[in-house]
Parts: structure tokens; sequence; C-alpha cells
């Protein structure tokens, strides 16, 4: 993509209404507008994060054997008055009537639509196990909606549900759950530690939610600094084998962590005080089991070994997509702006011409766009007739890892100029071997061709 034909609506001055940082570099950036209190328009820079990000959350659902299908946002109020939730969810529920006066909903979660489907379709325990899922927008009409994406009121989200035969069989799917989360958060450059939770209006007894430290997060959390050093890496899973799964689980949450909801000052007293930690933290996601709630409410069963009915176990397990922009902002940014992991950038690397109009300076540009595009990259060329500075600022601002400068005085000596984004640091190249290293950089997370 050449910036000057490219729909890039960079702000020159900080937003004075942005309160946090991900919210004011969205949209200095132009990655999102709002069009009302908590609703925005996506714009074509953060929507391509958006589909990293989703992309990134299908390969690992698909990876852990759970199966995508897609609900509407609009529901019938009637399934919740069979779980019992359409009273009792409360005002963050948004409840609509139709032209012929049906009351509806608009979707902030979907255990009542899902074990509809499920109980219409599913009769016998031999379809056992099973996880659906979907990405789909959801709506919930937050009192206070604030720091853009972090807490607005209509949402891009993950959410699946399991459904097995037994408690035991849940609490695999649980386990499951957890193992493809961590996989999903690291291939985008995050740290988020599965934490000891409360379930809310989902409901049930085991819930873990993660969370990304930050100083800007909603949530007060107390861990065990140990935690920290904790990375599943490149390791292979087997999301069949329930020991190596629950092996995980144990792994990852024998340490303390908790959100100020379920801490406990007397267990948290047990950590060595040189580890115990106080912080705040970004919920990207959470996972629960809830049993047979839903179930036994809405009379999901299938006929068990038995042959008699068996109400099925469920649990849902949520990823915050659109949420995770701004929660990667938080944890990578500096004073310029943005610094995207190479796992979602929106562009993978930006290439800038000193000198526009040169033919020497034109031709190694486009050479460099063709050699990383034949790569399976999507680099971005700032064509511009800008100044230097002004290129370097916005690039600076959008965060793209990598960025090769060409100049004529540098061409002459047949080279380019490597730039990280991350750590500053610069080296001069020859155009091949500046190609090469991003290839490199890239095929080391699975990305492109090369």
């Amino acid at each position: 993509m050449r910036l000057s034909r490219y729909f890039l609506p960079v702000l020159k001055e900080s937003p004075r209404d942005a309160q946090i940082v991900s919210h004011r570099y969205m949209l200095q950036a132009g990655m999102i507008k709002q069009a009302s209190a908590g609703i925005y328009s996506w714009l074509p820079l953060g929507f391509k994060v958006l589909r990293r990000i989703e992309q990134i959350v299908h390969e690992e659902q698909a990876k852990a054997g759970h199966i995508a299908i897609q609900m509407p946002t609009i529901q019938s109020a009637d399934l919740w008055r069979e779980s019992g939730r359409y009273d009792a969810y409360g005002d963050e529920l948004l409840r609509i009537t139709d032209r012929h006066d049906h009351q509806m909903l608009f979707t902030p979660t979907a255990e009542e639509l899902v074990t509809d489907i499920f109980r219409s379709h599913v009769a016998s325990y031999k379809s056992l196990p099973l996880t659906l899922y979907q990405i789909q927008w959801k709506f919930r009409d937050e009192r206070r909606p604030r720091f853009g994406v972090m807490r607005g009121r209509e949402f891009y989200m993950k959410d699946g549900y399991n459904f097995d035969l037994t408690k035991e069989d849940a609490l695999h799917a649980y386990n499951r759950h957890l193992v493809s989360y961590l996989r999903t958060y690291e291939r985008m450059g995050l740290q988020a530690i599965p934490m000891r939770a409360d379930s809310g209006p989902i409901g049930g007894d085991d819930t873990h939610e993660f969370l990304v430290l930050a100083d800007t997060g909603e949530s007060e959390v107390f861990y065990d600094s140990a935690v920290t050093d904790l990375t599943f890496g490149d390791r292979e899973i087997d999301y069949d084998n329930v020991e190596q799964c629950a092996g995980v689980m144990q792994e990852f949450t024998e340490l303390y962590a908790r959100t100020d909801e379920t801490h406990d000052e007397a267990l948290f007293n047990d950590v060595p005080e040189d580890r115990r930690r106080v912080a705040r933290g970004i919920e990207v996601g959470q996972i629960f089991y809830f049993g047979t709630k839903y179930s036994d409410a809405m009379g999901a069963t299938v006929q068990g070994p038995d042959g008699k009915p068996t109400p099925v176990h469920m649990g849902s397990h949520g990823i915050g997509v659109s949420r995770l922009l701004g929660a990667i902002i938080e944890a990578s940014h500096d004073d310029k702006g943005i610094i995207w992991p190479e796992g979602v950038t929106p562009f993978h690397a930006g290439i800038v011409n000193l000198k526009q109009g040169d033919d020497m300076a034109d031709a190694a540009c486009q050479s460099l766009y063709d050699a990383l595009t034949a790569a399976g990259l999507e680099p971005l060329y700032d064509d511009r007739d800008e100044r230097a500075g002004a290129k370097f600022a916005t690039m600076d601002l959008i965060g793209l890892p990598w960025r090769i400068t060409v100049g004529p005085r540098g061409l002459k000596n047949g080279v380019v100029e490597l730039t990280s984004r991350r750590t500053g640091e610069s080296e001069e190249l020859t155009p091949e071997a500046a190609v090469a290293k991003i290839v490199d950089i890239y095929k080391a997370h699975g990305l492109g061709n090369g």
C-alpha cells in the first residue's frame, strides 16, 4: 500500500478528551472515530489490526478443536426468560421492542442462544464433546463508557461454549481453553496472566480472568511476581491429552494471582514478601465452568450411555478482540506512539522515501516494496511529498515494527537504513539484506512465505 493512496486521517494534535494512552493514540493514528458515546467506527488502520487479532484467535481455536459459527446480534427475550437472566441481568442489557411488540435484546453474551442451538440438534452423548464459538459484535449499555475501546458499549468479542457429558469432561474443556488462550496472547506479544476471578452475571464457581498488567487497568490485582516469569513458548500440546492440559493449568494457576473481587489477604500473606505485588490489570479474556445452570433451565439434555436424559455440563470462554487493541497499546508504546508486536502489526514494515521524485530513490523503494510483497508481507510505502521529519513522525505514531529509510546518499554507497521501532537501533544494509532480515524476523512468527 502506498501512503499517498491510503486513508490514514492522522491528527496533528493529541485529542483532549482521551484519558489513557491507547485511546489517545488510536484517535491520533486515525484508527477509530467515535460515532457516539462508547461506539466507534473502525478506520482502515484499526480495522487491519482488528482482523490480525481475529485471525490469530480463529487459528488457535481451530488447533484446540473448536468449531466456528455465527449467531445474530439481536436475540429474543423469551430465551433469556427461560434462563432467568432477562430480569436479573441489570441495566447493561439493552432491551428492544420491535414493531410487532416482541421483546428483543442486543446480545451482550450468548449462552441462551447457543444452548437453544444445541438442544435443537444434539440428542446423544455420542456427539460430545462439542465446543462452538463465534467472533461477533456485542453490546453492553455501560453507564459511563470511557477509555476508548477499553470500556466501550459496542465491542467485538470471541465467545465460545463447551458442551460435555460430565463435570470431568467440562473441566478438561476449561483447561483446554486456558491453554489455547495462553498461546493466543503470546502470539500477540502479550503476557496475559490467568487470575482467579468473580463469575458475575454469567454464573458458575470456576472462573479465571486473563489480565495484562498496566497502570491504566480497571482492576486491582494481587499476585506473586513469579507468575511473570511463566511463558508457554513454542511447546507442543495435545489438546485431547487430559493430563497434559491439566498440567499447564496447574503450572499457570498454582501461584497466587487474583483480582480484587476474590483477593484473600491470608493466602496472599503466605507469598514471600519480596514477591508480593499489587498492581492494576486490563482484562482481555475470561473462562467459566458453570455446570448445568443453563442446560437445567432450558432442557438441554442428551441421551446418556444408560439411555436416560442427562443435562449437559457447560462452560463459556471469551476473548475481547477489540479490547485487545487497547491492551496491546497500553503495554507497548512510548512517547512517540504505538509499538506494534510483529504478530499483530497492520503493516509489516514501513518504507520511507527521503527524496520522492528522485529516480534512484523511487526505483529502490519500489524494488523493496515488490520484494517484501513477493515474500508474503505487507509493506506501507510512504511516497508522500513531505519532509523527512513528518514521515518519521507518522511511522513512529502508527508503530510499524520495522522501517526502511531510503535516500540518494545511502544508495550511492549501496545501502538503506533498517530501524527497529522497539529499540530505535538502526543499521545500514544492502536493500537485499534488509529485505532478507525482515523476512527472517516474520518467518519466526509464522508469517509471510519466506
